[in-house]
């Protein structure tokens, strides 16, 4: 049966276990998970497009992916059937039915990022998963000095992780601020773009965390992202303070 309806969904998952949101040969995918359990609810092959392309071990609180089937099955069946056989780490948030030419991730207007910091001298168990436990202290007011230079349009190669295969290393970053949550230590740089570059949030977070370590001024962040260099910027941070927050459209 031809494909006669284009449905659009919001998705979250916990990236732990996963390598990614995209099928690969090395382990298990977000994508090839869900796909398989729709196949089951829809009885029909279903392929997934994705706004954007999470990696191992990061998260997603709003992922939007999108597919063509035939529409035999209702929305809510979709919703509730497809959580009833998914795996508790990966949950449907809503349906919606789109135009036929909408595309997840070429007509999304801008992503938001959002990477947690937990500063305290000790992890805390209920966040040692979600957040990037940092025991120095780190002066906040550096890293949003630091991220003041990345706001505009501006070559990301220093900030670009191996392997990306973009064409172009330019990308436009509408916001980069630090944000203070209730629970104690607990804080966020919240990054958002039209687009972004393979590691680009992750490599920018641990630049700028090196600012608030006080190992190079904020300003210096501005030199290393004019570098055009990879090695001249931080530590790629790790995945699994990562979370891709909200798609716009």
């Amino acid at each position: 049966m031809r494909p006669v309806r284009r449905v659009k969904l919001a998705v979250a998952y916990d990236g732990t276990a996963y390598v990614g949101w995209q099928m690969q040969p090395n382990g298990t995918a977000v994508q090839s998970v869900m796909e398989d359990v729709l196949a089951r609810i829809l009885q029909e092959p279903v392929r997934l497009r994705a706004a954007g392309r999470t990696d191992a071990g990061v998260h997603a609180r709003e992922q939007v992916v999108d597919f063509a089937d035939a529409g035999v099955r209702d929305l809510e069946t979709i919703v509730h059937g497809g959580n009833a056989l998914l795996p508790p780490d990966i949950r449907i948030l809503s349906a919606s039915t789109v135009p036929g030419t909408f595309d997840a991730r070429r007509h999304a207007t801008e992503k938001e990022y959002r990477y947690f910091l937990h500063l305290s001298p000790v992890d805390s168990p209920f966040l040692s998963r979600y957040a990037w436990h940092i025991e120095a202290a780190l002066d906040l007011d550096a890293v949003r000095g630091g991220l003041s230079h990345l706001v505009g349009e501006h070559d990301f190669t220093s900030f670009r992780g191996q392997g990306c295969n973009a064409a172009s290393p330019v990308r436009t970053i509408l916001r980069a601020e630090v944000a203070r949550h209730d629970v104690p230590g607990l804080f966020s740089i919240d990054v958002a773009g039209a687009g972004f570059l393979r590691h680009m949030v992750r490599n920018i977070v641990g630049t700028v965390v090196n600012a608030g370590k006080g190992k190079h001024p904020a300003d210096q962040v501005g030199e290393i992202l004019r570098a055009r260099d990879r090695s001249a910027a931080g530590v790629n941070a790790p995945p699994h303070g990562l979370f891709l927050w909200r798609v716009s459209y």
